[in-house]
């Protein structure tokens, strides 16, 4: 009898522990908001026009559901561009006379929220995720978040893009009638090159009395990304980080190749770019075809507007094109949110937002809008698309639409690309982004003057186009480079 009350205090003492242990697991993970005592966040983004008013729209929601049932209220507020958030940001946190308090979160690219970590500011995000939802995300959208120095998420992915091409199908189809140009052809980025001195030469002959007015094809928008991504597509990563540490690197060989098929069309007015973008040099029928972001979509133009008059036009999505032979990588771009570092109920509900923003549903109907591709794997498919269209019954721009079903229906066979963080990368970004463009603008200027003195486009081109001037322009990007990275 006394053995049989032992085992049954044992048991009595296992099954309580057991209970215990259960509680005190679940006192750790409770939540510390309060539905009584809401906590108020406030978020930063540049969100303009469509995109602000769609992403009111969902804070709104959250808080009239799951934000009010949580103790979560958000307030959203657009600093205007991603530069004036940047400075509003710095100013906050260098506590500048007249500065806004830090936002609880706020809008972020990569090179940004590093110099913020650097400074101490943003939140330890791997707290309040865990493995099994980290792994609902897209990989590299988790990876380019984690700059911390001990690979924790600092970045959480809200909305990504990455880039298409576009083009005027009215004006294209009168140009390749005539010609036999084919889209095909477009599909690499020598193709783009060698159908925009075409395009020129087609052009120019139009009016065979005025010599040297061809037009040009091409333009695109975002050229650090021509540089970062079209050396990933031939080998290359030009910025390698590891553990913290950033390599250049530089070969001749392939900066020649995208030399050549960049600042050469450009000189020779192959290439285009005249207005704030390319969208808006297509617009004023300046170039018939682009390269920029998913994003860009819902401003390239419906009609060409001439000073003798406008037409409308129609369009057509491709892929982006990549240097043949290459391999099909993409950039893999957009900002995501971070949040400042505060107390554990302010992080806390900023995670429980993010976490319900990026939800498919959500997810993509701010992407119907804006453009920007969703950033839960199940969300990233045609076919989730029609789903939520149909489902929240959405009214969908074509152009999005189109947009965004390009890139879903080619996700299998590209490869999305950012390169890490590092010390110095915005002003590295800066040097890829105007160091050639700008060459190249200039060039072009004395190429036009040479032309109104009656050359010939050979040899008005000539001076600028040989070995010796790619290795003085070589010389000098590498040297603006090393001066940004190591200033």
């Amino acid at each position: 009898m006394e053995m049989t009350r032992s085992r049954v205090k044992k048991r009595y003492f296992i099954c309580f522990a057991a209970v215990l242990v259960f509680i005190l697991a679940g006192c750790g993970s409770k939540s510390p908001l309060d539905p009584k005592n809401p906590v108020s966040l406030t978020v930063w983004h540049y969100y303009n026009g469509s995109q602000q008013a769609a992403f009111d729209s969902l804070v709104e929601e959250f808080n009239d559901t799951v934000g009010r049932e949580k103790g979560i209220y958000v307030q959203s507020y657009s600093q205007g561009s991603v530069s004036d958030l940047e400075s509003a940001v710095r100013d906050a946190i260098d506590g500048k006379v007249g500065a806004d308090a830090m936002p609880d979160i706020f809008s972020s690219y990569a090179d940004t929220a590093y110099e913020v970590e650097q400074a101490g500011a943003l939140a330890n995000l791997s707290d309040y995720l865990s493995q099994e939802e980290l792994s609902k995300y897209v990989d590299s959208y988790i990876e380019e978040g984690r700059i911390a120095a001990d690979g924790t998420l600092r970045i959480f992915p809200t909305a990504k893009s990455t880039e298409i091409m576009m083009i005027n199908q009215t004006d294209w189809e009168t140009f390749a009638g005539a010609t036999g140009a084919s889209l095909e052809d477009l599909k690499t980025i020598e193709g783009v090159a060698a159908t925009a001195q075409a395009y020129y030469e087609w052009t120019d002959g139009l009016t065979p009395d005025v010599p040297g007015d061809g037009k040009a094809f091409y333009g695109r928008d975002a050229v650090a990304n021509y540089f970062i991504i079209g050396m990933q597509q031939l080998g290359v990563e030009i910025f390698q980080v590891e553990n913290g540490e950033m390599t250049l690197n530089v070969p001749r060989e392939e900066l020649y190749r995208l030399w050549e098929n960049y600042y050469v069309p450009t000189v020779k007015g192959y290439f285009g770019a005249y207005g704030s973008f390319r969208s808006d040099d297509v617009k004023t029928g300046d170039i018939l075809a682009y390269t920029g972001s998913t994003s860009s979509a819902m401003y390239f133009p419906d009609q060409v507007e001439l000073d003798s008059g406008s037409y409308p036009i129609d369009y057509i999505v491709m892929a982006a094109p990549v240097f043949q032979g290459g391999r099909n990588y993409a950039v893999q771009q957009g900002a995501g949110m971070v949040v400042s570092k505060s107390d554990e109920q302010h992080e806390y509900a900023a995670v429980e937002f993010l976490k319900w923003f990026t939800q498919a549903d959500n997810n993509l109907r701010f992407g119907c809008v804006s453009g920007y591709l969703p950033v839960l794997k199940e969300a990233n498919s045609s076919q989730e698309l029609e789903q939520v269209i149909a489902d929240q019954g959405l009214s969908v721009a074509p152009k999005t639409y189109d947009c965004l079903s390009t890139i879903f229906n080619g996700m299998e066979d590209m490869t999305l690309y950012t390169n890490k963080s590092f010390k110095n990368g915005s002003a590295a970004r800066k040097v890829l982004e105007y160091n050639l463009a700008d060459r190249a603008a200039e060039d072009r200027a004395s190429v036009v003057a040479a032309l109104a003195q009656g050359k010939s486009l050979e040899d008005a081109a000539a001076p600028y186009v040989t070995e010796e001037a790619f290795e003085a322009w070589y010389q000098s990007f590498c040297d603006a480079l090393n001066h940004a990275i190591n200033k």
